[in-house]
C-alpha cells in the first residue's frame, strides 16, 4: 500500500505523518506527508503558528481544515518557529498539490538538533504506512 504514496528518501518522518527537511541554515522545514494530505482530501484552511512561538516536540503546532475533517499538525522536534508559509493563507490547496514543495507549513530552529535523528527515515516510514493499511 505504501507504494501509492510518495516518500522522498532525503526527508525524516514522524509517526503522525509530518515530514522534516534539514536545511543548510540549521532550520528544519516541516510539512505533512503525501499520505496525510490524501487522507484529508481537499484542504481548505490552514492555521499556522506565529513566528517566534516556542514549541515542544509532540505538541499541536498547526491545524489543517479540509472538506472532510480537521487535523492537527504536531511539532516533530522542540524549537522556535522561525518562518511560516504565508502563501497557504490564500492557497491552502498547495498542501494537496505539492506537499513536499510549495505546500510546506513552517520552519523551526531546533532546540536540540539531535532530536531530528530520532525521526523515521523513508524506509521506516514506508513500513509504518504498510502497518496502517
Amino acid at each position: 500500500m505504501s507504494s501509492e504514496y510518495h516518500v522522498p528518501e532525503d526527508l525524516r518522518y514522524t509517526r503522525t505523518h509530518e515530514w522534516v527537511r534539514i536545511e543548510a541554515s540549521g532550520l528544519i522545514t516541516v510539512g505533512i506527508t503525501d499520505y496525510a494530505q490524501k487522507q484529508l482530501h481537499d484542504i481548505v484552511a490552514v492555521e499556522l503558528p506565529s513566528v517566534g512561538t516556542a514549541v515542544e516536540r509532540g505538541a499541536v503546532v498547526a491545524t489543517l481544515e479540509s472538506v472532510k475533517a480537521t487535523a492537527d499538525v504536531y511539532a516533530p522536534v522542540s524549537g522556535i518557529v522561525e518562518e511560516v508559509n504565508s502563501e497557504l493563507d490564500m492557497s491552502p490547496e498547495r498542501i494537496n498539490e505539492d506537499p513536499y514543495g510549495s505546500g510546506w507549513l513552517f520552519k523551526l530552529r531546533p532546540k536540540d538538533p539531535s532530536e531530528v535523528s530520532s525521526l523515521l527515515d523513508a524506509t521506516s516510514y514506508r513500513k509504518l504506512l504498510e502497518s496502517e493499511s
